[in-house]
């Protein structure tokens, strides 16, 4: 049976509970397109910002996050903080 291209079930990353907010809620102190925490003046990449790329860190805690773009949206897992979905936000 040919199998190319659906998701391995094994693989998937595993639903984690959006905790404190999830990963771009709470208290922010870390750029979640860079992963460095935020301070006044801190560059932007330019395809975060036109909207082009979705978070790839968690803005609570800075651990890289597991992200999968599909055509209709995004969504991000923190280890620590869950998951969040692009349509989540707006």
């Amino acid at each position: 049976m040919i199998t190319a291209g659906l998701p391995d079930k094994s693989r998937a990353a595993r639903e984690v509970p959006a905790k404190g907010g999830g990963p771009l809620g709470g208290e922010q102190i870390y750029n979640v397109y860079t992963g460095t925490l935020l301070t006044e003046g801190a560059a932007l990449p330019t395809a975060a910002q036109l909207g082009l790329e979705p978070p790839r860190f968690c803005g609570q805690c800075g651990r890289r996050m597991v992200v999968q773009v599909d055509p209709i949206g995004w969504w991000g897992q923190c280890s620590r903080h869950g998951r969040v979905y692009s349509s989540e936000l707006g």
